[in-house]
Order: C-alpha cells, then sequence, then structure tokens
C-alpha cells in the first residue's frame, strides 16, 4: 500500500519540440544558418538540400528563426 506521499504514475519526459537527435545533421543545419547569414537564404537553401535535408526543416531554420534553439 502507498503511503501518502507515494504516487502511482509514469515518469515525465521533458518534451523537447524538434529535438535533435543527430550531430552530423546538427552541424549541417548550423553551417546553413551560417551560410545564410554571410550570403544569403537561396545559398543557404541548396546547401541544405544538397545534404537531403528535409524540406520542412530547411523551411523552418531559414525562414522561421524565432523557432530555433
Amino acid at each position: 500500500m502507498l503511503n501518502s506521499t507515494e504516487t502511482l504514475h509514469m515518469p515525465v519526459k521533458t518534451v523537447v519540440p524538434h529535438a535533435r537527435v543527430d550531430q552530423k545533421m546538427c552541424d549541417i543545419v548550423n553551417l546553413g544558418i551560417a551560410v545564410q547569414a554571410a550570403f544569403s537564404t537561396l545559398c543557404a537553401l541548396e546547401y541544405l538540400k544538397s545534404y537531403n535535408v528535409a524540406p520542412e526543416l530547411i523551411e523552418r531554420v531559414l525562414l522561421h528563426p524565432e523557432q530555433r534553439r
């Protein structure tokens, strides 16, 4: 039997939207952002596409910087 300070529940994981799980992809995306700052969005787009970065990820990082970490 549980005493009054114990509860039954599943462990809680912190939810991080769009969490980075791949260091190589993280590096590619960060360099794409740097390319955008140094040259242009089009250059960054082409760079990210050349590494097969998902279109929705490209859109988010290049067009919505407020959604970046």
